[in-house]
């Protein structure tokens, strides 16, 4: 694109904004355009085109969602700080400081150095969400940098393509729909899965290119006889109809193993009305023209999604047995559903101040501050099960609707009433019923938790059941906080087994110039912090044990006349003091207990398990408990090398079976014990 092009390209923005925005500030929008063109001015993008394209691209997209001024200006600028020698300084004074926040709020994290690249993606979007949760207009601008990138993918390596196109679907796709936008959402998500499975993807197409002509038959003859049938009722509306996106055929088909001509919601047809009333008198009138499928009416207009659609959706039999969905709504609920929450936020003209209802996106900032401080993989994993996971939509006895993960459980509901709640908990009733903690909750379920002041508080092994991030942190945090001790113990000995596991020595570990980095880079103040912390399940043991690793290969190929530390070939046995006649691997002064289920003696080949708060306890290698223990991989690093110390003297309980021909030496027996 020529320099007189991406100057038409400018002024056909200019001319969409006005048309939105009669009363915009042009000369401002376009001494914007031209700061960003002179900032980046050799710049090319990969397709050869001027780099001004992206950000004029950008700001179109923007444009047609119909953003504010700042807006407008930050989208043109959004690259400079990060891609030319332009300032913050420099922007807030030319065009305010609300432009130059959300320019920063897009900049990436560029100048700091990152241990993987997972950790160096999660600061970013943690960065983002932080500006996010002050204004949202960050991730609106972002969206459409993003949207407009993976229109241009196909100029970038394929290794590339791959990359960006699955941080597309992982993150920003999930964030578009979270925020309502589901015209952007489908985009995202068709161009990316082109990218990741293009066979399946073009075969997709190429069938539905085949039956081109039969659907849109089948769509019209619908919309025709729905519009006739309202209009004849006095009900105004507007019927259209069309085929899924590539993508959600793609997830139904592959996820479920179906062909094409299996999914039952193929074909959309979609009524919009002028009022609510008229969303429910529609939808009489279409039970009444085709036979309703059991089990698929759902109404998002008595119970909207928290992304805020609304919306009453059935599954209905055509006249020709072909299957279709319709959504009904209003004129109102539409623009919700197509541009989500920017159809509700709006600015006062100059001021740039908030007026939308905050609560809209609270979410951002309940899911940063419980996860303020958690690393990389745990952040992205609470981001995913917030964000993107399905949801359960569940009622108080009150009748307040609290939306929850799919595969919630009743102390998931707990914890999001309040921690109090959840703490307290000593039993739930879900429509009226006594039901186990680990119940699964549905749609439309009643749930009444039972607390009591003598409770003892949540169990670890809730942790093993919960779904939702936020009932995770907060059990965490109350055994951070009322089990400190139990969790030191329990977080050394898990941390020493990690080590052995990964063959790495304790005085390797230990090193003066490793674990103070670590307890540094994790925000530790002690050795017994991070114990704690991998104790109560703040920090898993395994990746402290990877960072650990990561700096002992790192220290090795620093030092290039010395060789790298040699794995052991066989683990050493601390010879540590013993108690009740046990040595423990590379433990002193171990509680130590002898299993009731096998009940070891001397001479007997023993193994140590490592159990959650209580010390080693002591199987026989051929207890029926050890060796099942042994198939499951979950339980394989807690496992212990133990051995008999010097037993001379020692006293043993254990357990003997004896196996008598008749009753009267039965007897005798007896008398001998």
């Amino acid at each position: 694109m020529t320099l007189s092009s991406a100057i038409e390209k400018y002024h056909d923005l200019e001319a969409v904004i006005l048309e939105y925005m009669p009363g915009a500030n042009v000369e401002r929008i376009r001494s914007a355009f031209e700061f960003a063109r002179k900032a980046h001015g050799p710049q090319l993008r990969k397709d050869g085109n001027e780099f001004i394209t992206h950000p004029i691209a950008a700001a179109e997209i923007v444009a047609e969602i119909g953003m504010d001024e700042d807006s407008l200006c930050a989208a043109l600028l959004h690259d400079c700080i990060e891609d030319t020698n332009a300032t913050y300084e420099d922007i807030e004074r030319l065009f305010g400081k609300d432009v130059a926040r959300l320019v920063e709020g897009l900049t990436k994290l560029s100048r700091i150095t990152y241990t993987s690249v997972e950790e160096e993606q999660m600061e970013n979007l943690r960065k983002m969400l932080f500006a996010m949760a002050q204004d949202i207009r960050v991730i609106l601008i972002k969206l459409a940098d993003r949207l407009h990138n993976i229109r241009t993918l196909k100029y970038l390596p394929e290794v590339k393509q791959r990359e960006i196109a699955l941080e597309t679907m992982e993150m920003y796709a999930p964030i578009a729909h979270r925020l309502g936008m589901q015209r952007i959402k489908w985009e995202l998500e068709d161009l990316s899965i082109m990218f990741l499975d293009p066979v399946a993807c073009n075969d997709i197409i190429e069938e539905l290119k085949q039956r081109h002509i039969e659907d849109e038959a089948f769509l019209n003859q619908i919309q025709t006889r729905l519009t006739e049938r309202l209009l004849e009722n006095g009900i105004s509306c507007q019927v259209s109809g069309r085929v899924k996106h590539t993508y959600s055929i793609y997830r139904k088909m592959f996820s479920a193993n179906k062909a094409l001509s299996e999914v039952l919601d193929l074909h959309a047809v979609r009524v919009i009305v002028n009022d609510i009333a008229d969303c429910y008198n529609v939808l009489g009138h279409i039970h009444e023209l085709y036979r309703p499928i059991p089990g698929h009416f759902k109404d998002y207009i008595g119970t909207p999604k928290p992304n805020m659609y609304q919306s009453l959706h059935t599954n209905v039999i055509g006249s020709e047995g072909v299957p279709f969905e319709v959504q009904i709504r209003t004129w109102a609920m539409h623009q919700t559903a197509e541009y989500g929450i920017a159809a509700h936020w709006k600015y006062k003209e100059g001021k740039g101040g908030r007026v939308a209802d905050e609560e809209k996106f609270a979410w951002v900032r309940r899911l940063l501050e419980s996860q303020q401080d958690s690393d990389a993989q745990e952040f992205m994993h609470a981001l995913k099960v917030d964000m993107f996971a399905d949801e359960v939509f569940v009622f108080t006895p009150r009748g307040d609707v609290v939306n929850l993960p799919s595969g919630s459980t009743p102390i998931d509901f707990a914890y999001s009433i309040h921690s109090e709640v959840g703490n307290r908990m000593s039993g739930a009733m879900v429509n009226s019923r006594l039901v186990p903690y680990s119940h699964v909750l549905s749609n439309g379920d009643i749930v009444k938790i039972i607390t009591s002041n003598s409770a003892k508080g949540p169990s670890r092994d809730w942790l093993d059941i919960i779904k939702s991030p936020e009932a995770r942190n907060k059990i965490r945090q109350w055994f951070k906080k009322e089990k400190r001790d139990e969790n030191v113990i329990h977080g050394k000995l898990a941390f020493e087994a990690e080590l052995r596991h990964a063959n790495i020595t304790l005085s390797d570990a230990m090193q003066n110039d490793i674990l103070p980095k670590i307890l540094t880079r994790a925000s530790f103040g002690s050795l017994d912090e991070m114990y704690a912390a991998i104790g109560y399940g703040g920090i898993s043991a395994q990746k402290v044990v990877n960072k650990i690793r990561d700096e002992l290969r790192l220290i090795s190929k620093t030092k290039k006349d010395e060789p790298a530390p040699p794995a052991p070939e066989q683990k050493e046995v601390a010879h540590t003091k013993h108690l009740r006649g046990v040595v423990v691997e590379g433990l002193d002064n171990c509680l130590v207990k002898f299993a009731r289920c096998c009940t070891p003696i001397p001479g007997d080949a023993i193994a140590g398990f490592i159990t959650r708060g209580y010390g080693v306890s002591v199987h026989r290698k051929d207890c029926h408990n050890y060796i099942k223990s042994l198939k499951d991989p979950q339980e394989e690093g807690r496992w212990i090398h133990v051995s008999w110390a010097d037993t001379e003297g020692s006293l043993y309980s254990t357990t003997i079976d004896v196996v008598l021909l008749t009753v009267s030496v039965l007897l005798s027996t007896l008398l001998l014990f």
